[in-house]
């Protein structure tokens, strides 16, 4: 099956702790995550129809994330299930510094996706290929993956779109800027967050930020500043998105509601600067519920948000 949008990654199982119960317990509340298949998720639910590329394990995990994207309209045809390794879990707390991650991914089956594992078929079909830094930094074999699958979708003309999404427990910063760097090289689209390129590049200022990353080759740029909006780089303009208002409780997953809702819209035929309001406000409703997955609006919300 052809789909418009192709996203690459890892998916993880995911376990969100609630606040405390009155009686002093902890309960978690078991989700999916993964920025990639968030992302896809997020696209679909506004209107774009979008698969999936990764491996999984062969077992209750996995089982759990075939029926989601079942349930979603996200294609599995490009999707690996491994008798032999297992799907990534994470956990998600709640501090003073907002959420944090606890994740147990060594020897996932994603972790092991190979060049030769990439449906070149599927991706000359699609219309944009979506991987980040996460698809790249969970090992060497996958980040070699992502550039062969970049490199089919060029020679056949798909648009490339790429998240920065810097994970220090993943690689160090320096070989992770080599390789996002190389990888945003190649794309059309870019997704840097403002902590990762802090991270990447250690600049501060939003104009010299844009300009780094449209030197690299990318058409669109959008800079995702969380709570603070986005800044969106052309070649010819830029035009900084202001945050919606909404009543956060918790952030996960906001940014990759961004990309596959900024993503579905352009496909649409949107312009940028249109894709990237309709996406922020996206994103900021994803922030009213727990998990990554669960809050993500479908495009009447996002519309009667817009409208309001």
């Amino acid at each position: 099956m052809a789909v418009d949008l192709l996203c690459m990654g890892e998916p993880m199982l995911e376990f969100s702790r609630l606040p405390a119960e009155p009686d002093g317990r902890r309960l978690y509340l078991e989700g999916h995550g993964g920025d990639t298949s968030n992302a896809a998720i997020a696209a679909a639910r506004q209107g774009a129809s979008a698969g999936y590329i990764t491996a999984l394990g062969r077992d209750a995990a996995g089982d759990s994330f075939m029926r989601l994207w079942a349930e979603e309209g996200v294609d599995t045809s490009t999707v690996i299930c491994s008798p032999d390794r297992r799907t990534g879990i994470y956990f998600i707390t709640h501090g003073p510094r907002g959420h944090e991650f606890l994740f147990y991914r060594a020897g996932s089956a994603a972790s092991a996706y190979a060049p030769r594992d990439v449906p070149e078929d599927a991706i000359a079909k699609a219309r944009v290929l979506f991987a980040s830094g996460i698809s790249q930094g969970i090992s060497e074999t996958a980040a070699d993956a992502v550039f062969h699958a970049v490199e089919v979708a060029r020679r056949h003309g798909v648009l490339v779109a790429y998240d920065t999404n810097f994970r220090p427990r993943l690689w160090p910063a320096a070989r992770a800027a080599a390789v996002i760097h190389a990888a945003i090289r190649q794309a059309d689209i870019a997704f840097p967050g403002l902590d990762d390129v802090l991270a990447l590049t250690g600049l501060t200022d939003l104009d010299a930020i844009l300009d780094f990353y449209l030197a690299l080759g990318p058409e669109i740029v959008v800079l995702k500043m969380g709570a603070d909006g986005a800044y969106l780089g052309l070649p010819d303009r830029r035009l900084m998105i202001p945050p919606s208002p909404c009543n956060p409780v918790d952030a996960t997953g906001a940014g990759d509601t961004f990309c596959g809702s900024f993503l579905a819209r352009l496909i649409a035929g949107d312009a940028p600067e249109e894709a990237a309001r309709y996406a922020a406000t996206a994103a900021a409703l994803s922030t009213t519920g727990y998990g990554a997955v669960a809050p993500i609006p479908r495009a009447a919300q996002v519309r009667a948000a817009l409208g309001r």
